[in-house]
């Protein structure tokens, strides 16, 4: 499945399950090495991804050099966003056309979140969707330019509230593009206390007429949290991603790698086996439970021809081979055509039905 197939053929009815779209949030975890970066396209597909993302920025276009850190400083030490950056925006252009023939060769889509408007300008032609931050969703003139590329947006609304989410839509609104929200947490690792996925439920309620997704910043761990996300309806997920999680600093220490990947897709096959059919249907496996689960109506005691039957003659048990226990007021007062003797179960050829009661 790729992004366009993702928009058009998921269904805004939640009652299905169904597997998501998965996107690799690559980031700038190629720290400036496009081998690295290629080898993070390799991996993701090898992995089961549906799509691999990049960001694209220059430090000077996305935080001015005051701007404060907000992630854990155990992890990455640096206190200032814009050096942080600034050690990370070494990609330009070419580097991206380079990684979009690659991710093509490797059959996943690819995407990479633009931060200013000239990255948005050349990367519209490599990218068949566009991927928002959540700390744009409040940046009114970006989300305009955005929108005018006419490609469907996946929207990030970590640290928003429902007014944020309802006004950035309406910017987006007159270019009709399809939009995906994604539940996010910007916390980075987002723990299991603060992840709150049961928002992917009030997203579902508040915004019916858009696929609702997860952005997921919680340690790998086993998967769990982008599993439940599913569960609750998400139908994209994106997560941080990694070629190495001993990595220090950036974004290594919250990812996850190809083998966790390989692990969600696993666990997910199975849960999807488990969750079978979202309509009521008669399962072939139930079928010999049913007939000989259930029970019949049963006679207490040897009975002969022409015996008018009373409540105190009968009785249900297992098996279901006759007269179900449903139909007992219609065979109290009916006759036997045949002899019985107890502990027969009792059939409709045995009665005469024409007889009132």
């Amino acid at each position: 499945m790729n992004i366009l197939e993702y928009f058009s053929n998921h269904s805004l009815d939640n009652s299905e399950i169904i597997p998501p779209y998965v996107l690799a949030e690559a980031g700038v975890n190629h720290e400036g090495d496009l081998e690295i970066a290629k080898r993070l396209v390799r991996e993701a597909a090898e992995g089961g991804a549906n799509g691999i993302k990049f960001q694209t920025y220059k430090a000077e276009t996305i935080a001015s050099r005051n701007s404060p850190a907000y992630w854990d400083l155990s992890e990455e030490p640096t206190t200032s966003q814009f050096e942080l950056f600034k050690k990370y925006d070494k990609f330009g252009e070419n580097e991206f056309r380079i990684l979009a023939e690659e991710c093509i060769k490797n059959r996943i889509d690819f995407l990479s979140t633009p931060f200013d408007i000239d990255s948005a300008n050349y990367l519209a032609p490599l990218m068949d969707a566009f991927k928002v931050s959540s700390s744009d969703i409040t940046n009114k003139p970006f989300l305009q330019h955005i929108a005018t590329f006419g490609k469907p947006i996946i929207l990030s609304t970590g640290a928003s509230n429902i007014d944020e989410i309802k006004e950035a839509l309406e910017w987006i609104r007159p270019s009709g593009i399809p939009v995906a929200l994604l539940h996010c947490v910007l916390s980075y690792p987002t723990s299991d206390e603060d992840a709150n996925l049961g928002m992917i439920v009030d997203l579902q309620r508040r915004f019916p007429n858009y696929l609702i997704g997860y952005s997921d910043h919680t340690l790998p761990k086993d998967m769990r949290a982008i599993e439940t996300a599913v569960l609750l309806g998400a139908s994209l997920i994106e997560k941080h991603f990694t070629h190495d999680k001993s990595l220090p600093g950036n974004d290594h220490y919250h990812a996850m790698d190809k083998k966790d990947l390989k692990t969600f897709r696993l666990n997910w096959s199975r849960i999807e086996s488990l969750i079978g059919s979202s309509r009521k249907i008669d399962v072939p496996a139930e079928r010999a439970a049913r007939r000989d689960a259930r029970r019949s109506i049963i006679v207490t005691r040897d009975l002969p021809a022409g015996h008018r039957l009373q409540p105190e003659d009968l009785t249900f048990k297992r098996p279901a081979h006759g007269i179900s226990p449903k139909y007992w007021e219609e065979v109290i007062g009916k006759i036997l055509f045949v002899d019985l003797k107890e502990d027969d179960i009792l059939k409709w050829e045995m009665l005469n039905r024409s007889e009132k009661g």
